[in-house]
């Protein structure tokens, strides 16, 4: 196995991982997020807004997380940094 194949194998592999971590967490963390909303706005109704609005904030954040993985997969399988580094290996 040539160095080509062993850093395109493990990119994907890297970006398998990124994309699994990063879906599972913040999806697990936006569940928590909204079930902790809804039963504070069960206890107090009348801060209505003040929930949702920190609500859809928090929501912002945690999905940010799940964005950044993706672009981080996305790097590693379309514009892979080490590409470069094997073609000057093998140029060699």
């Amino acid at each position: 196995m040539d160095s080509s194949t062993l850093v395109a194998m493990v990119s994907i592999i890297t970006a398998g991982l990124t994309i699994a971590i990063g879906g599972v967490g913040p999806a697990l963390g936006e569940g928590r997020a909204v079930s902790t909303a809804l039963s504070s706005l069960a206890q107090q109704p009348d801060a209505a807004t003040t929930i949702t609005r920190t609500l859809f904030v928090g929501l912002a954040m945690i999905e940010s997380i799940a964005i950044y993985c993706f672009v981080v997969s996305m790097i590693l399988i379309f514009a892979n940094p080490f590409w470069n580094h094997v073609i000057a290996q093998a140029a060699k």
